[in-house]
């Protein structure tokens, strides 16, 4: 009776594709958009197989009876489903599972790399190739690492690391390792040695998870999109020394590895690469400047932060915006030591021209069209300055909450209304900053839409 009244309850108007008006949506399982249900239906909430009986008495498995919930809820949505609204869904499209009004964000932050700029598979390879000769040529590692190859597909983002266990595995928010995805090097760890190693748990401690995003004092989070080759080079180096029986510090490992990967990008290999040939390397340029130029003309303020140098930045947004792209943006910071950036006071910015020199005037205002970044640390703190009051000449240091009150008075300048609504926040965001991203890093490493400039 119950799924009988969620069906009748799901016929509604849909427009029709052919001429006649609209007309009432059907509760038949079928689905245009998606094809018939059924075995092997490829619609989201199309039916599989029947429904697998419940355990009576713990004699079946657990996870035969959670399958049965899982597939009955598919054929229960597949229910409710119109059946063109599969055909009518826009992949496009950006969905959240919060409400967000993007006509009340005034201000949108990006990142450049894996953002502004998104980089074709060949890259990765050679990040790879290039940190795992470093390892063998500055660092000794044996010759015999050269005979591993990068596979994109052995590791995704979000994965942790256990340095002393030389564990790479997925770790939930509520800090328990999820079974079957542990692996040392490049073989899977049985379950029930994963759980005898944290004493007969599968939860780990919060003292070992404390830190930002993981970054605690035995295990890492791989988070950015730059870390898939990283995780790749460190599970094969570990297979090979287990492979061939040679002792080592998993510590010790880690940090080359990690130091290798950073060589990569310091020492500017993988700029260079780019540089050389962005067609290559760059994909969809053309979608960049259309969501660039869309924000901007509904009246966005617009800031970037990358911890990219702007020589870099410069030849890539000319390639995929045009030579006047810095007028798209209100503010620009290169070189920005994220996510240290947002938390650390310490660092003054400072101006440079376009030839990377840096000045030495103080600055007492971010200015569009310039260029800043940031210096050493420094030995006091400041304060953060009110939104109302301008920088004291006297302060030493530009606090991290003056950059986001010097957009509030940018808009109170131009007599613009501020919502009070944000995007992302948190303690030190002024109200109406907002942004479109996660882990305070604006819109960061994410694929870019047209789309996403529909305010």
């Amino acid at each position: 009776m119950a799924g009988a009244g969620l069906r009748a309850a799901a016929r509604r108007w849909v427009p029709r594709r052919d001429h006649g008006g609209p007309r009432a949506a059907s509760s038949s399982p079928s689905c245009p958009g998606c094809g018939p249900p059924g075995p092997g239906a490829h619609c989201p909430g199309a039916p599989r197989s029947a429904p697998a009986p419940a355990p009576a008495g713990g004699a079946a498995e657990p996870s035969a009876h959670l399958w049965a919930r899982y597939q009955d809820m598919r054929r229960l949505v597949h229910d409710l489903l119109p059946p063109e609204v599969c055909s009518l869904l826009n992949p496009a499209a950006i969905y959240a599972n919060n409400e967000i009004s993007l006509r009340d964000v005034e201000v949108y932050g990006f990142d450049y790399d894996y953002t502004l700029a998104q980089y074709s598979d060949t890259l990765h390879p050679e990040i790879f190739n290039a940190a795992r000769d470093i390892l063998v040529e500055h660092y000794k590692y044996p010759e015999g690492i050269r005979k591993y190859e990068y596979n994109p597909s052995f590791a995704i983002r979000g994965l942790h690391y256990d340095i002393q266990k030389s564990l790479l595995m997925k770790i939930d928010a509520f800090h328990y390792v999820q079974l079957g995805t542990a692996y040392r090097g490049l073989q899977p760890v049985p379950d029930e040695e994963v759980i005898e190693l944290y004493g007969g748990t599968q939860h780990i401690p919060l003292y070992q998870m404390s830190g930002f995003y993981g970054k605690g004092p035995s295990i890492k989070q791989f988070m950015d999109i730059f870390s898939l080759p990283e995780m790749a080079l460190l599970s094969c180096v570990v297979d090979h020394f287990l492979g061939h029986g040679l002792e080592f510090d998993q510590a010790h490992l880690y940090k080359d590895v990690t130091d290798a990967i950073r060589d990569v990008h310091v020492k500017g290999l993988m700029y260079q690469w780019i540089e050389r040939d962005m067609e290559k390397y760059i994909l969809r340029g053309d979608e960049t400047f259309a969501v660039l130029s869309r924000l901007v003309a509904h009246g966005k303020q617009l800031f970037l932060i990358t911890n990219s140098p702007f020589s870099f930045v410069d030849k890539g947004m000319r390639h995929m915006v045009g030579p006047d792209w810095r007028q798209l943006f209100d503010v620009v910071i290169v070189q920005a030591d994220k996510p240290s950036f947002f938390t650390d006071r310490r660092k003054p910015f400072r101006k440079l021209d376009e030839k990377g020199s840096l000045h030495w005037d103080r600055i007492t205002r971010l200015e569009k069209g310039k260029i800043y970044r940031q210096a050493s640390p420094m030995d006091r703190l400041s304060r953060p300055t009110p939104v109302s009051a301008p920088l004291p000449a006297s302060s030493a240091v530009l606090d991290r909450a003056w950059l986001f009150s010097s957009f509030l008075q940018l808009w109170r300048g131009r007599g613009r209304h501020l919502t009070g609504k944000s995007a992302i926040g948190g303690p030190g965001w002024p109200a109406g900053c907002g942004a479109v991203g996660s882990r305070l890093q604006f819109v960061s490493q994410s694929g870019l839409r047209p789309s996403l400039a529909r305010v």
